[in-house]
Formats: C-alpha cells, structure tokens, sequence
C-alpha cells in the first residue's frame, strides 16, 4: 500500500490521533462572547514545535519549544480568546498539569514539576460581548478538565465553541474546526483550527469557500443569486459597523508519528500552507497566526524512505485547509449587540452544502 491519504479518521478530527484529547470552556455570564480551548496531550507529553507567522502574535511559552532549548515534552497547548488577557488562562492548565504531577520535573520529589504550558491568543474583544469578561485561570481549567473528561477518540465540537466563541473571518462568523487523514503507511495526521482572519475566506466571484478549492471532493458553487444576496448582506454588514482589523488564526496539527523536534517544527511551518490556501490574505500585521506541531511518536517513520516526513506534510496542510471550512460552515451568526454590528455566518448567507446549487 502507499503512504498517501487513504481517507479520514473515525472522528474526521485531531482526536483521531490516539492520545490527544480536546476540550472547550466558554467565559461565564450573560455578556460574555469569549473562551478558551485546550489540546491535551498523554500524560508524558508529546514532541511539539510552532511557527508563528502573524505580524501580531500573543504567545506564551513558544520559545521553550525551539528545537535548541531544553524543554523535550510538553503536557498540554492552550488556544483562547481574549486577546493578551486570555493568556491567563494557561495558569489554570498549569496549576491542573500540576496537582497530577505533570511537567518537567525540576526537583527530588515526583510533584516538584513546572509543566510547560505553550499558548496562543487571538483577538474577540468589543465584538457584542462585554470588554472585560475574558478568558482567566478559572476559563483554562474548565477547558482542561472538559478535555480530560472525553473518551479516547471523542469526537470534537465545532463552530462556536471555546477559543472560537467570538471569532470571525472577514465579515463572517469565524469559529473552531477540525479534520484528520489516516496515510497508507497508517500514520494518522489530524489537524484543529479557530478560524479568526483579518482576510477571507470566501471567493468573491462565486462565493466558493478558498479551502475547497483544490480538495478531494469538487467545491459546492452557490447559485449565481444566492452569491449576489450574500454580497449585498455582507456589504450592509460592513456599512453597520467598523470592523476592528485585529485577528490571528490559531492552530494545532498533530501525528501520532515519531519525529524529532525539528522535524515537528518543519510540520509547523508546512502546515501554514493549508492556512494560505483558505485565506486570503494572511500573516497580516494585525494577525498572529500561529501553528503549533505535536507528535505522540506512536508510530515510525519508514527508516528505508529519506523522504519519509513529505506524506506528513503535504497531510498536515491538507488537513488545516480542510479544518477551516469545516470551521466556517459549522459556525452560527452573532446579531447585533451593544452597538456592535454582528456577523452573519455563511450557512446564513449560502446555506449547507445541500441547499446550495
């Protein structure tokens, strides 16, 4: 058999890669339109890396993940709203990793640990929810403990959900998505993404998602009138409100493959590719678009092909490309609120795949 896609997991999600788990929180209160998401690794950790290509990143701990540095596994990878605030919802994930003893272990006794917690923020404030109801200590627990809580394998929530509560994409309801591939050497790559991008995600000419072209499947072309509506709402939607420019895509791509530190980070920056393909433009100044890479090492690469890791690359852009329309078309609109004008989802504005020409 080749190495090449065979098709999806049973999930068509990132938890399709045995070991990682998925969980979401939402920011409590009435007024709130932010979250948090936690990717969860096998106690143990895995191999992780990140490229971050987005002129306006918010990261915390990307730097421990440079092949040079000394930190080799990482516990658990944090993706929230609330811009720079929501950081803080990586102390809650720290402070869980350590009361069970995860981390690196720094000292004698088997709970003197600092797990190292990466994490990436993007911005969702002032569009409807309440400035200050953010992501904190107490939005990364939850998220964490909703992760652990799941069955191997789980299937994972899309849209708006966790990180993905307040984003959007262009003028569109932005969100979280998910897909994974299963190659024929039996690696599995799987990818999870919330979609919030200065750019778009949709063609203007058809009204065709960008991450559908060039998939295995042909892409669903709306009818001429239904894209001509959808243009004239998205321009009323423009008129109602400024759109604050402020971003940042943020990502996971995982294997279950065994890779060096450097070939994870290789798997970071290729992923990217599926992000181009999807939007347009991205790495904006106002973006901080962020990749993150994680490997379980479940699985060897073929010793006998030198060439091996392109089947994973070429999967983990593929499958970031098709995380995000997956992402787009499970979101739902937000209406206006506070004087914010909302965003209109695109199963909104072209409805599902099926009631599309």
């Amino acid at each position: 058999m080749g190495s090449g896609p065979v098709g999806s997991g049973p999930a068509d999600a990132l938890t399709d890669v045995a070991g990682l788990r998925v969980g979401h929180a939402r920011v409590a209160g009435e007024g709130a339109l932010s979250g948090t998401t936690v990717v969860l690794a096998p106690e143990g950790g895995v191999i992780a890396a990140v490229d971050v290509r987005g002129g306006g990143p918010g990261t915390r701990e990307t730097d421990a993940l440079d092949p040079r540095n000394l930190v080799q596994r990482i516990e658990a990878v944090v993706l929230t709203g609330g811009s720079a605030y929501g950081l803080d919802a990586a102390s809650g994930v720290m402070a869980w990793l350590e009361e069970r003893g995860r981390g690196v272990r720094v000292g004698p006794d088997p709970s003197q640990v600092v797990p190292v917690v990466p994490a990436a923020c993007l911005f969702d404030l002032g569009r409807g929810g309440d400035w200050r109801a953010r992501p904190n200590a107490s939005t990364g627990r939850a998220a964490v403990e909703d992760a652990a809580g799941t069955e191997p394998g789980a299937p994972v929530a899309e849209g708006c959900v966790g990180a993905g509560t307040g984003a959007v994409a262009g003028r569109l309801k932005g969100g979280v998505g998910t897909a994974s591939v299963r190659l024929g050497s039996g690696i599995t790559v799987g990818a999870l993404v919330v979609v919030n991008a200065a750019g778009s995600v949709v063609d203007p000419r058809t009204g065709v998602l960008y991450g559908e072209y060039g998939a295995a499947e042909p892409p669903v072309v709306p009818a001429p009138e239904i894209h001509r509506a959808a243009l004239r709402r998205l321009a009323e939607a423009r008129e109602a409100g400024a759109a604050r420019p402020l971003n940042t895509t943020l990502a996971v791509v995982g294997t279950d493959a065994d890779l060096t530190r450097a070939q994870a980070q290789k798997l970071a920056g290729t992923a990217h590719d599926g992000l181009a393909r999807a939007v347009r433009p991205v790495h904006l100044l106002t973006d901080g678009d962020t990749v993150f890479a994680l490997a379980t090492g479940a699985r060897p690469l073929d010793p006998h092909n030198p060439i091996a890791l392109n089947d994973l690359l070429a999967a983990g852009a593929d499958c970031l490309a098709r995380a995000i329309v997956k992402a787009v078309r499970a979101a739902q609109g937000t209406p206006d609120r506070q004087g914010t004008a909302g965003h209109p989802s695109y199963s909104d504005l072209y409805g599902t795949p099926a009631t599309s020409a």
